[in-house]
């Protein structure tokens, strides 16, 4: 049997650390999305990612905004901006999507 740990003994991870392994999480769930993966597998991936951001906010590690903006910072790395410009050809006259 194994002797009991003191809690000096017991190392924590850090903020920073907690933080990375979320940006993984992420990239996972992104990634799974991105090759069409099956639907149990995405699901799956989505519920580590969700239950691991609510811990870092139930346990005061994280606030909700610093959340969103992390998934923000990895949507942007993997898909690309949001919204692009989009350059308008004024010579070309505009025509209605059929």
């Amino acid at each position: 049997m194994l002797p009991p740990l003191d809690a000096s003994q017991v190392q924590l991870p850090r903020k920073p650390q907690l933080l990375s392994t979320l940006r993984g999480l992420l990239r996972d769930v992104l990634r799974l999305r991105r090759e069409g993966a099956a639907y149990a597998r995405l699901t799956a991936a989505q519920g580590y990612a969700d239950g691991y951001m609510r811990a870092l906010v139930d346990g005061g590690v994280s606030t909700e905004q610093e959340l969103l903006e992390l998934v923000g910072e990895v949507r942007r790395g993997i898909d690309g901006p949001a919204v692009t410009a989009v350059a308008v050809d004024a010579e070309q006259p505009a025509t209605a999507a059929a």
